[in-house]
């Protein structure tokens, strides 16, 4: 191994050791409770940890791997996941008040696959209150801070899984993402988020804030992780009916392929909701330059604009999260956060007719983007975040309720809701550091179910540099 702290490693390289019994499941167990000690207090990125537990799961895999079974390609890895997965008999809070005693009467399917391929659990991350929120802010649990500089939010809603992955104390954790809640904290936190295609992966057994638009998906520290993980939670699942039955491929034997003759649209957005920062875009436009000196195509695209798009996306959003906090909300709207809860009243007063054109336009907007944004490339190039990482203080819309602030807020998820409405595959890797000392991610954009191709360009990225490799102190 690379490193005397096992924590420090990477999830496939663990995975292949344990594999190999260079090292046992539960030394790599031991070094992430370590790690959690150190890191939990700074970050707040758990909100429930397994201690004993998963020691008992690591001791359980260490016997199994000694008598010849692997379960499969994650065997013996610790991990631990964003508090909305259902896990059969225990509490799920969905990061709320409403439901900080609730215990789970099933398993969410992603789970039972993770158990399937041999995972250790952890413990249960910290998010946004029922995922509603891009920044990380949580008024019940406690905000989740940004291990690269704890005054700066981690991204949300996902913001424990961002968290916990860049401050090494997971190997891999699961997100969700509605409007960016996998690629926001990725981006954040200096970590890969993948938001893979809708209905690549089963959202079963796991809290929804909108039917239409979510999407669960892996974060972790390299590309080669996130498609070892992503090939063990996708595929169809008859729990829901949304889920593809299109073959899984096996993404971590597509990764070497290279980028020598992919066609690359590099897209700086000028407009839109947040202007894109001058050093943000720097970071992209190098990127886009390393891509081209590994033999990639790079030429400049224009995104359509995305105004109506992320309309009919706020649309959806509202409505469907109003529909399914409704009883909660006609009982107890006390237990809400103030932003959480205004942001879902408002689908109540949205006419139905406004919400079936929203749906009706999925469609055209897909074609759109295809053909023009798309039209001749591979994978199209962008900002996650427009700009710099801003303060947990200056984005608490909860005490700070200015225009200002609430514009702020709305521009994290310019660049990445879209893709929810659209569907289509979107991976967030790391590609620098702005003038904070705060990550920077870039975004690749694929056609549907072409995981494997952004998988392929972000690993031939990762190969020529070293952001991914770096961690917080």
């Amino acid at each position: 191994m690379r490193n005397d702290d096992l924590a420090l490693e990477d999830l496939t390289a663990i995975a292949d050791a344990i594999a190999g019994g260079r090292i046992t499941s539960v030394e790599a167990t031991e070094a992430c409770l370590a790690r959690i000690d150190l890191w939990q207090p700074r970050v707040n990125a758990f909100l429930r940890v397994y201690r004993e537990k998963a020691l008992a799961q690591a001791r359980a895999m260490d016997a199994e791997l000694a008598a010849g079974k692997r379960r499969g390609p994650l065997h013996g890895v610790p991990m631990a996941h964003k508090d909305m997965y259902y896990r059969k008999g225990e509490v799920s809070t969905g990061g709320s008040k409403i439901r900080g005693d609730w215990v789970a009467p099933v398993t969410a399917t992603v789970l039972n696959k993770l158990d399937a391929a041999g995972v250790v659990e952890l413990g249960f991350l910290n998010m946004a209150e029922f995922a509603a929120g891009p920044t990380g802010h949580n008024v019940h649990h406690g905000h989740c801070r940004n291990p690269w500089d704890q005054t700066r939010v981690t991204g949300g809603s996902s913001s424990g899984s961002g968290a916990s992955v860049g401050a090494r104390m997971v190997y891999g954790a699961l997100g969700s993402d509605t409007g960016g809640s996998i690629r926001l904290p990725a981006a954040a936190c200096g970590v890969v988020g993948m938001k893979a295609t809708y209905g690549r992966v089963s959202r079963a057994g796991a809290v929804a804030r909108s039917w239409s638009l979510d999407h669960v998906g892996p974060l972790t520290r390299t590309v080669r992780d996130n498609a070892r993980m992503l090939s063990v939670i996708a595929g169809h699942d008859p729990d829901d009916s949304t889920t593809s039955e299109k073959p899984v491929p096996d993404y971590e034997a597509l990764l070497d392929g290279g980028v020598a003759g992919l066609r690359i649209g590099l897209a700086l957005p000028t407009d839109g909701l947040a202007p894109l920062d001058p050093q943000i875009g720097a970071a992209i436009q190098a990127a886009a330059d390393a891509l081209g000196r590994l033999g990639a195509k790079v030429s400049t695209v224009t995104l359509p604009d995305f105004t109506a798009l992320y309309r009919a996306a706020e649309v959806m959003v509202k409505c469907e999260a109003a529909a399914m906090h409704r009883p909660w909300m006609e009982k107890t709207p006390e237990l809400y956060a103030n932003q959480v809860r205004t942001r879902m009243e408002a689908g109540f007063f949205i006419p139905a007719t406004q919400y079936i054109d929203a749906l009706r336009l999925r469609s055209h907007f897909v074609k759109e983007f295809l053909s023009s944004a798309m039209d001749g490339v591979d994978a199209v190039l962008l900002p996650a975040i427009p700009f710099p990482l801003p303060t947990i203080e200056e984005t608490d819309t909860e005490t700070k309720g200015g225009p200002a602030v609430l514009k702020m807020v709305a521009g994290f998820t310019g660049l990445t809701r879209p893709f929810n409405t659209l569907g289509i595959p979107a991976l967030s890797v790391p590609c620098g550091f702005d003038t904070n000392g705060a990550p920077i991610g870039m975004q690749l954009v694929g056609r549907p179910f072409d995981e494997a191709m952004l998988y392929r360009i972000g690993h031939a990225y990762q190969g020529a540099t070293d952001f991914h490799t770096r961690m917080p102190l």
